[in-house]
């Protein structure tokens, strides 16, 4: 399926402004895994469960605890005091970049998150709208220089060294920067594509990738709601990730109906890209997964109509019956509200070889459950070029599982050129560092 799909999609649903939505009716609940699993056949049915507002609160990590790693890692913290570090890039001299942001809110939105409980699942500070440069010179798990590498940006998210220029994705446009190694990039950044911004819950995140010979870089865009609430036409160039040339000229949707694309990485010694994707919610605990899967050039996911292959979301109406034969199935379920958002393979060698060319995933765990799912890393395997089931990596962020009390939420990941791996910690303010011992 090539592009003109998803136009066309759009276009035929702009008059169908609220997007066919229908009275959902509750099932009989079923006996439910921890998780959603793995496999489409055993997906529970939709409402098997009663849909909840669990909002995790946030209580920071006390002296002396960390998290937890498999026997023979050493988890140290990297990097603390920052302001919502959400996301992680590695320059080529190995300084380590993080984005610290989060998504701006109105008054209106700060007082609704403190009466629906959203807001001690979050760090308190407002988003710094700023790029830390961060560097370990002796090596020893610690950054000790830390430096403002731009500022004044607008939710910014992804990072991108391409050449000779810098680039930064903001939640509602594409910036470059001329560069040069080792420096702090020059000037004010000219702005080469605007984005899709607003919306619902947390998909302001833009997120930037290139391709191995750098003519294309792929921009991921989340959806602006749930499941289309707010009409098919408001979600024009979103629930997709765009392909474009490094000026920003040639945009076109490479693949559509991924509900919230976040991380994204090149499978090793392929050329084929991965995402990982936040799955929509209230439609039970289990429901429906957020997943791991290779991006296919003009495929189409499911979003809004279709989850998990040919599985009709009750809540709508599709308005053409061929979309359901067309709808992709993901490759890997990651668990249902898991918020899986970070995303690396790994592509050094001094983790032990089981690890070498699978994923790490970041999960940093949900709010539409009843008992409390993600809050972790996750490793992936590969085999054959294809994803094996996820076990648990880096875990302990969980304090106390019955008052759903965390110490910290991980997301963006990075390997650093020493084969260690990085976890950006947004709600606690931290970096962990992860090596083998």
């Amino acid at each position: 399926m090539k592009q003109s799909l998803f136009i066309l999609t759009i276009c035929s649903l702009a008059a169908c402004n609220n997007a066919g939505q229908k009275t959902p009716a509750k099932e009989d609940s079923t006996a439910l895994a921890q998780e959603a699993p793995a496999h489409v056949d055993s997906l529970p049915e939709p409402y098997a469960t009663d849909t909840v507002r669990n909002f995790s609160k946030v209580i920071g990590w006390p002296d002396g605890k960390k998290p937890v790693a498999p026997e023979g890692f050493v988890v140290t913290k990297f990097a603390d005091s920052l302001r919502n570090p959400r996301w992680l890039y590695v320059l080529p001299n190995g300084d380590v970049l993080v984005a610290e942001a989060k998504k701006k809110q109105n008054l209106a939105k700060k007082a609704e998150a403190v009466i629906s409980g959203k807001a001690r699942s979050e760090s308190g500070s407002g988003s710094a709208d700023r790029i830390t440069l961060l560097r370990d010179a002796d090596l020893d798990g610690k950054a000790e220089t830390r430096e403002t590498f731009l500022e004044n940006l607008h939710s910014n998210f992804g990072m991108l060294v391409l050449g000779n220029n810098f680039y930064v994705a903001n939640t509602d446009a594409l910036l470059v920067f001329p560069y040069e190694k080792g420096k702090k990039p020059a000037g004010k950044g000219k702005q080469i594509l605007t984005l899709p911004a607003g919306g619902y819950n947390n998909h302001w995140t833009r997120n930037i990738v290139a391709n191995a010979d750098g003519s294309k870089i792929y921009v991921s865009v989340g959806s602006g709601s749930n499941v289309g609430e707010h009409g098919i036409a408001y979600e024009a160039r979103r629930a997709a990730i765009l392909e474009i040339n490094p000026d920003g000229s040639g945009e076109r949707i490479f693949a559509s109906g991924l509900r919230n694309p976040v991380g994204m990485d090149w499978a090793p010694g392929t050329n084929t890209l991965y995402t990982v994707v936040n799955e929509r919610d209230n439609l039970g605990d289990d429901l429906v997964p957020d997943y791991l899967t290779s991006v296919r050039d003009g495929g189409f996911y499911g979003w809004p109509w279709y989850y998990w292959g040919h599985h009709e979301d009750p809540r709508l109406t599709s308005p053409d019956s061929t979309l359901k034969a067309k709808s992709i199935t993901p490759d890997r379920a990651l668990g249902a509200h898991t918020a899986s958002l970070g995303l690396v393979f790994y592509k050094g060698r001094s983790f032990p070889a089981k690890y070498h060319n699978g994923a790490f995933v970041g999960q940093r765990g949900s709010w539409n459950r009843a008992q409390l799912s993600g809050y972790k890393v996750v490793f992936v395997p590969f085999s054959n070029n294809r994803p094996g089931q996820p076990e648990d990596f880096l875990t302990g962020f969980i304090a106390n599982a019955g008052a759903s009390e965390v110490y910290g939420r991980p997301v963006g990941l990075a390997i650093l050129p020493d084969g260690s791996l990085l976890v950006a910690d947004d709600a606690a303010n931290t970096i962990w560092h992860v090596k083998k011992q």
